[in-house]
């Protein structure tokens, strides 16, 4: 045949492919009858390593949570105080009460009336100014040194009408000395450190945009 494929020539073609076939099915396998299927992962093993490998951690709640949950009339405080500002966050408060603790005696003590001004209530303020008046006039000078706040703790909360109130109970190491106009000390001494408790009310009225609070009260413990 001309041009064709001689019969031998596809003949051994054909045996070489039937040689592959036999080959690949050896190597490869064939399917025959029912195969036990593949062993399946144990369910509670696969949850348990979902959540070892693929959790997401929740976080934990808050001291602010749990006091809201506490049934204590502190806790009541809070949760009415959060009903109407969840943003309130006890612990985040007393870090701030801390703060402004710090900056209201230092600037009492140097009669600084900027500073207390716009952290304090009206009526606070003006006893503040009083004292510092006085001072003045007598030409007295009051050197205060605030040591450190040993403790500051949220004693109780409430909400009156729109205006939410906290109480923080401060204890402070300070050093306080009075001297006359002409340096001589009237109360007081440079080397002693007094524990000094005072127990503090702030407030802010839930209404206004401006989220600052301000001392409404003070005073010690009895």
């Amino acid at each position: 045949m001309d041009g064709g494929i001689p019969f031998f020539d596809l003949l051994f073609f054909a045996m070489v492919a039937a040689f592959l076939v036999f080959r690949l099915r050896s190597v490869l396998g064939r399917r025959q009858g029912h195969h036990q299927a593949p062993p399946q992962a144990d369910p509670q093993a696969a949850g348990d390593a979902n959540s070892n490998d693929n959790a997401i951690a929740l976080p934990d709640r808050n001291k602010g949570e749990d006091e809201e949950g506490d049934g204590t009339p502190l806790g009541e405080g809070v949760r009415r105080i959060r009903s109407v500002d969840e943003t309130f966050d006890p612990d985040r408060f007393v870090s701030g009460a801390r703060s402004a603790f710090e900056m209201i005696v230092n600037a009492f003590a140097g009669g600084d009336r900027d500073t207390l001004r716009p952290l304090t209530s009206a009526e606070v303020f003006g006893n503040f100014e009083r004292t510092i008046a006085e001072r003045e006039e007598k030409g007295h000078i009051l050197e205060a040194t605030l040591i450190g706040i040993k403790e500051g703790e949220l004693t109780d909360a409430g909400l009156d009408g729109h205006e939410a109130w906290v109480t923080v109970r401060f204890v402070s190491e300070q050093v306080g000395v009075l001297r006359d106009s002409e340096g001589q000390t009237l109360s007081g001494a440079t080397n002693a450190i007094e524990e000094i408790t005072d127990v503090w009310t702030f407030a802010r009225d839930t209404r206004s945009p401006d989220p600052n609070w301000r001392l409404v009260a003070t005073g010690g413990e009895s």
